[in-house]
């Protein structure tokens, strides 16, 4: 039985909640600097009244609830849905004062995007958007791709015992190094590396394709911000189909495909162990799929005639479907175009790739590789089981950094998940359906923004319904964080409103 919270149980929580707020102010000083730079000082001054406020909540709840108790389990998962839920409300603060919202919940339902790295947008006008709200946009996105928690381990706490507890609250329980400090730091480098290359590219193809040299910098900066965390923000309204450029598009799907990798795997391939790319269980489940949702969608839409020819079907298929199973969400159609154009099993192709969504412990959503691949190795041992003799024991393993023996256990969690994640899908459509939109425009939205993907078959907008509008957001909110931090949050609330 879970005992009614103590007060300190709430002081270590709001404590470090506080650590993560101002940890989030400071990074409001890019989109300062960037505004500045630029002479856009109304969009300068936003920032800086942002900070203001956010670093005086930050260090309010660091004042009063100050605390040298570490977080236990029940801390650290409470700490992270709660942590979220407060950045997303101060992270909003400089998108309302852009004007570029109509409402305060379309600028929550932006930052939640975001920060879980959905893609999915309710700015209007963007195409006018400043470069220091663009690099806002995607400063958020690419702090979430890695997590505001790590961010928060990564430059302001000091080394406890309790930080693998708020780690893994925000969907990842990969140690890289023994120290969960010096994980999280591991994976800043990894994103960081991966920052200037990609940056690099990018800004090169946009160069080729006609960009001024400073217009192509923060367009390939931006897109790969987008890429690399699977956010699929844009800072143009058209997305990746502004440019009309398969080179762009070559190396945005290049970055997104490596973005949606197990942090753990870049770090063991960082280490020099190459043989782990083709015997990494994710990856193999990761070819699978794709596969499947690909074939389905391309034999769709060339059976339809939907493209001139091979080529362009080929082209636009592949960078769809593998956007939708990285849950990057980049597109090079029009939204409306999956419905009206690509016809019922072609969607349904990419609607599957992103439920499925990405690895574990990377910047991605979804099922996620590694559940899909320990439910096909426990299938696999149940027909082993069948077609063995009776006193036969079957043992069934899996390769994921190392080998690893398939327990009952594992299967259950992962199996819980993608219950869990079914569910949210199908809430979020029978949301979508009640108000209206067909069915399979209502699955569409809702499983992008339940699986982080950031697709959209055109009903995510301002126009729509405010209820819609915070399923989604809350949908956002769990995937991303894979149910478990949330729940503990909600059992806490409970314990404390019944006391049992």
């Amino acid at each position: 039985m879970v005992l009614r919270p103590a007060p300190e149980d709430f002081k270590i929580i709001f404590f470090n909640t506080g650590r993560v707020v101002v940890g989030l102010a400071y990074l409001m000083f890019l989109p300062l600097i960037t505004a500045v730079a630029f002479m856009e000082w109304a969009v300068a001054v936003d920032f800086a009244l942002s900070i203001g406020v956010t670093l005086t909540i930050g260090y309010l709840f660091l004042l009063i609830f100050h605390t040298d108790r570490d977080p236990q389990w029940v801390h650290g998962m409470s700490t992270a849905a709660f942590s979220w839920l407060v950045c997303t409300l101060v992270g909003a603060i400089p998108y309302c004062l852009s004007g570029h919202f109509a409402s305060f919940l379309d600028a929550c339902f932006d930052v939640m995007s975001g920060y879980t790295t959905t893609g999915l947008v309710l700015i209007q006008n963007l195409d006018h958007v400043s470069y220091g709200l663009n690099m806002w946009r995607h400063e958020l996105t690419y702090i979430g791709g890695q997590g505001m928690v790590v961010v928060a381990l990564t430059f302001l706490v000091p080394g406890f015992s309790g930080a693998y507890k708020m780690y893994v609250g925000e969907g990842k329980d990969e140690k890289l190094l023994p120290n969960v400090i010096e994980t999280a730091r591991a994976i800043w480098l990894i994103s960081i590396v991966y920052l200037c290359i990609g940056t690099f590219w990018l800004w090169v193809g946009g160069l080729i394709e006609g960009l001024t040299p400073l217009r192509a910098f923060f367009h390939a900066l931006w897109l790969y911000m987008a890429a690399w965390s699977t956010g699929g923000f844009a800072p143009q309204t058209q997305n990746t189909m502004y440019y009309h450029s398969p080179l762009i598009e070559v190396f945005y799907f290049i970055f997104m495909v490596i973005g949606s990798l197990n942090f753990a795997l870049h770090y063991s391939v960082w280490k020099g162990n190459y043989r782990e790319v083709y015997r990494n269980i994710e990856l193999r489940s990761f070819a699978v799929t794709a596969s499947c949702a690909f074939t389905i969608a391309c034999v769709a839409l060339t059976v339809s005639n939907a493209f001139p020819d091979l080529l362009s079907t080929f082209r636009f298929t592949l960078f769809h479907v593998i956007s939708a199973h990285t849950t990057t969400g980049g597109m090079s159609v029009y939204a409306r175009q999956f419905i009206t154009h690509w016809g019922p099993m072609a969607t349904i192709g990419v609607i599957l790739a992103m439920a499925v969504g990405g690895s574990a412990c990377s910047t991605a959503g979804g099922f996620k590789g590694i559940r899909i691949g320990i439910i096909g190795k426990a299938l696999a041992q149940d027909i082993k089981k069948l077609v063995s003799a009776e006193s036969a024991v079957v043992i069934q393993k899996y390769h994921h950094i190392k080998d690893v023996v398939l327990e009952d256990t594992t299967v259950r969690a992962a199996a819980l998940i993608i219950f869990l994640y079914i569910i949210t899908y199908s809430v979020a459509t029978a949301v979508g359906a009640f108000y209206g939109y067909p069915m399979l425009d209502a699955m569409f939205d809702a499983v992008s923004a339940g699986s982080n993907s950031g697709l959209s078959c055109g009903i995510t907008a301002p126009s729509m319904p405010s209820l819609l509008k915070v399923i989604y957001l809350l949908a956002m909110w769990v995937g991303r964080l894979e149910f478990n931090a949330v729940l503990v949050l909600l059992g806490l609330g409970y314990a404390t409103i019944t006391g049992k």
